[in-house]
């Protein structure tokens, strides 16, 4: 990991041009690169001396295997094929899409693309991401994607619990209480993920991974692609809750479903989604805090603050979903 924090521009350059065959092709990086924003990886957008751009990832060591990158490729490729927007990864002088700095970091290159992020949706707007979305998803119900995570009590509510409370992190004076809430969440939530069908999906749909150009969005950053229900997706692009989230769910839906059909009984899934990604988001703060720009992203991780707040938004998450059961049945 200390190579991947320590990541400099020069190694970056230099693998990329490896790559993109500089050496055969002529065409160089003029050194001008621009850190994009990313948490997970070392993203990059950097500029090549034939007028153009491309934009790098390189991948968190230890998070995915290279068999998982690829699957994460191969349903960007297959979008495009499609005709679903979708920026793909160039292939590069391994004849593959993914590669290796000289310290072992896995990277993949991509075309730059230019569009704009938007931080409200009007109706015709979201009808336009529904349409997307739908389209998307036929796409990803056609194949499997088995070196990727499935979303479930065990991977996003077990797993993530297991390591929070072991992690050290976990202040003890509200270690019990945490445990309590969140067992109570999971114990609620998993028969509800029962049985429910699930395929590739984007996992991580939030207006932020969505960029907008003339004729329409496209999604961006499949690094967090899922094996889940389609309701993932579908509350991730309409994050709010009441009366106006529901409504703009409605309009989102309503394109969706000039693409394929949608079960709305499944929408009794968001607010258990939104409590797994809750505590899931806690354990991976948890797991990446040996790394430098953690510690100064999350200040407030840790602390008896943070930890008297989750509580209390697990706690809301747990009524809400009671209260909703009782509404249902």
């Amino acid at each position: 990991m200390e190579h991947f924090f320590t990541l400099t521009p020069e190694r970056m350059l230099d693998s990329v041009e490896r790559a993109l065959r500089s050496n055969q092709t002529g065409v160089r990086a003029t050194g001008r690169c621009l850190a994009l924003n990313s948490m997970e990886n070392r993203v990059y957008e950097i500029e090549l001396d034939n007028e153009t751009s491309v934009v790098t990832k390189f991948y968190r060591p230890g998070r995915w295997t290279k068999e998982a990158i690829l699957d994460e490729h191969q349903f960007i490729r297959q979008l495009a094929e499609a005709e679903v927007p979708a920026v793909t990864p160039l292939i590069l002088a391994n004849d593959t899409t993914l590669e290796q700095s000289e310290d072992g970091i896995y990277f993949a290159v991509f075309p730059k693309v230019r569009g704009r992020i938007l931080q409200e949706l009007d109706d015709l707007q979201l009808a336009q991401m529904g349409r997307l979305l739908g389209r998307l998803h036929n796409v990803g119900e056609k194949q499997a994607a088995p070196h990727r995570v499935t979303l479930s009590i065990e991977t996003y509510g077990k797993q993530s619990l297991n390591f929070i409370e072991n992690s050290g992190l976990l202040h003890p004076n509200f270690k019990s209480r945490y445990l309590e809430v969140v067992q109570a969440l999971l114990a609620e939530i998993e028969p509800l993920l029962a049985g429910v069908r699930a395929f590739r999906v984007h996992g991580d749909c939030h207006l932020g991974n969505v960029l907008w150009q003339p004729n329409g969005p496209f999604f961006i950053d499949f690094d967090d692609m899922v094996v889940a229900p389609a309701v993932q997706d579908i509350w991730m692009a309409v994050r709010g809750r009441g009366s106006e989230a529901d409504r703009q769910r409605d309009v989102l839906l309503a394109g969706y479903e000039q693409m394929r059909a949608f079960d709305r009984g499944t929408l009794v899934l968001v607010e258990p989604l939104r409590s797994l990604r809750m505590i899931h988001y806690a354990a991976w703060i948890a797991r990446r805090w040996d790394d430098p720009t953690f510690k100064n992203a999350f200040p407030d991780f840790g602390t008896t603050k943070y930890w008297q707040e989750e509580i209390v938004d697990l706690s809301e998450q747990l009524q809400i979903i009671r209260e909703r059961q009782t509404q249902w049945n």
